[in-house]
């Protein structure tokens, strides 16, 4: 597969060309690179760890379920924003049918549809986090001006606690029929996997002899689940707060910590992804050395914790109310 060849805007030199060699593999299995082979195991381990909950929740003590709790829910947000997220933009495997039914994996691990985030997250990368038009709306439905006055973020608070029950899955099935019937089915197989896994759950009690209508393991688990994709929502707000909508290198917000970006397999490199949204995982590092010094110059934002931590960084940009003329001419400052 040839690199990717992209021409970078001033001040480098108009001709002068980044090359991104985009990982190769014989692999019969693999479509990019064996290392993949690290994210579908997080994956799968997402699933089984999913299942154990349920299954120990009966013999093991509330205090105990409680910190099981919320590392799923943890979990969720990583694999969100890791696994599933790369998965979308590079799907691992070779053949389709793998990939489809890692999708599937996914779907129940989570508790969403994949192929659905995947109509989201490709809306979300053809908006960018961008305000509003006369008419109020965004193209990216995800945006965090959505929501937010006179071309103000939203509150960061109302995001992430409101954007779950924000979703259109009927709008979200229009753009996935424009793709084709496949997606449309295969998002249909998604929702109805994991609601079907859901309600197995809240039927049977795991236990000897097996009991019914579980009652007291949903009233401890959805809450969890609400919180990770709290978490997840928490982690994009503080991608993209700061950034600078009208500038394609500046679209988000970048953090470089090592154990944070091993964990989200490099999605914390959130402005550089934004630019070139398919440069695979292993070679983020590679790509951000390379466009260093143009985006010193453009001004991209950079923050030292973890996005889910973003609200701890001392140079976060007051949130402020102005015109919506005024927060389209006047650059975020980094």
């Amino acid at each position: 597969m040839a690199p990717d060849r992209d021409i970078l805007p001033r001040p480098m030199n108009a001709a002068e060309v980044i090359h991104i060699d985009r990982p190769k593999t014989d692999s019969k299995i693999f479509a990019h690179t064996r290392w993949d082979v690290v994210p579908a195991i997080a994956g799968l381990f997402h699933l089984a760890y999913f299942l154990a909950m349920y299954f120990l929740f009966p013999y093991t003590p509330l205090w105990m379920m409680l910190i099981v709790g919320f590392i799923y829910a943890l979990m969720i947000n990583a694999n969100i924003n890791g696994v599933a997220h790369n998965f979308i933009h590079n799907p691992f495997f070779r053949p389709s049918w793998m990939n489809r039914l890692f999708g599937v994996i996914e779907s129940i691990a989570c508790c969403f549809s994949q192929t659905y985030y995947d109509a989201v997250h490709m809306q979300h990368h053809k908006g960018n986090a961008d305000r509003p038009d006369e008419h109020g709306e965004t193209i990216d439905w995800i945006s965090i001006y959505k929501h937010g006055h006179d071309g103000e973020a939203e509150n960061p608070w109302s995001y992430v606690f409101l954007s779950f029950f924000r979703d259109n899955p009927a709008a979200i099935k229009r753009e996935l029929a424009k793709r084709g019937r496949a997606d449309v089915r295969w998002g249909t197989i998604e929702l109805t996997s994991f609601i079907s896994v859901l309600l197995l759950m809240a039927l049977i009690v795991p236990t000897d002899p097996i009991g019914f209508i579980n009652w007291r393991y949903m009233l401890f688990f959805l809450p969890f689940f609400y919180l990770g994709h709290c978490f997840s929502y928490l982690n994009g707000y503080f991608r993209h707060y700061g950034a600078n909508p009208d500038k394609p290198i500046a679209w988000g917000v970048s953090s470089y910590g090592k154990i944070y970006n091993w964990i989200f397999f490099y999605n914390g490199y959130h402005a550089e992804h934004h630019f070139r949204p398919k440069v695979h995982w292993t070679r983020m590092e590679q790509f951000q050395r390379q466009i260093a010094q143009l985006q010193k110059h453009e001004g991209v934002r950079v923050i030292n914790h973890a996005h889910m931590l973003g609200f701890l960084d001392p140079n976060l940009p007051q949130r402020h109310r102005k015109s919506r003329r005024e927060s389209t001419a006047t650059p975020v400052a980094s």
